[in-house]
């Protein structure tokens, strides 16, 4: 389990067809041993392998299929984020780092000091997000300002635009987005009545 927010920035290394290296602050890496979880750009993966700044990570077909992993490319920024423990100030929301579906950048707008982000998205996912709720988008906690049935938006602060893959976001570009896992346990029980 995650919280969304992020650490520490890495950049793409090497890639294969299952497997990415990524390099980053020895300090993160310090603290990953091998199977530990780590999510990269809120995608929940397992370390297999660590060096002094660089760490290794496998996906499977179901990850390139539900993530934006396949368009991650060589010198590609990722947001990092160690698993939540019990000593971790919980300052986001609950992010499991099981993405949802992905979403494309339709603009990013300036507004006063912040930057307004609005994402195209499947309309089967727009149910779960409501205005003042929660997303992780690339495994950062947002709060979403208004959703329509194929988009919503989202405001970002300057240090999340700073310290964060945001600031070298394009539009068109594909992000992973998780909604909030507690509506989806709503639906199901709502249904079983």
């Amino acid at each position: 389990m995650f919280t969304g927010i992020i650490t520490h920035l890495g950049k793409i290394e090497k890639r294969t067809s299952s497997k990415l290296q990524i390099r980053t602050d020895k300090e993160f890496v310090k603290k990953l041993t091998k199977g530990t979880s780590v999510a990269v750009n809120g995608i929940c993966l397992t370390v297999v392998a660590k060096d002094t700044n660089t760490f290794s990570v496998e996906f499977i077909p179901e990850t390139e299929n539900k993530t934006n992993i396949n368009y991650l490319k060589l010198s590609t920024e990722v947001n990092l984020e160690l698993p939540a423990t019990a000593d971790t100030l919980f300052s986001g929301h609950i992010v499991q780092g099981h993405v949802d579906s992905v979403g494309k950048i339709k603009s990013i707008d300036k507004k006063g000091n912040s930057l307004i982000f609005t994402f195209a998205i499947p309309q089967s996912l727009s149910k779960y997000l409501v205005k003042k709720g929660t997303v992780s988008v690339n495994g950062i906690s947002l709060t979403v300002i208004h959703v329509l049935k194929n988009e919503f938006t989202v405001g970002i602060i300057p240090h999340t635009w700073e310290h964060t893959m945001l600031h070298a976001a394009k539009v068109g570009e594909y992000v992973n987005l998780e909604v909030d896992p507690l509506a989806k346990y709503v639906e199901k029980l709502a249904k079983a009545k």
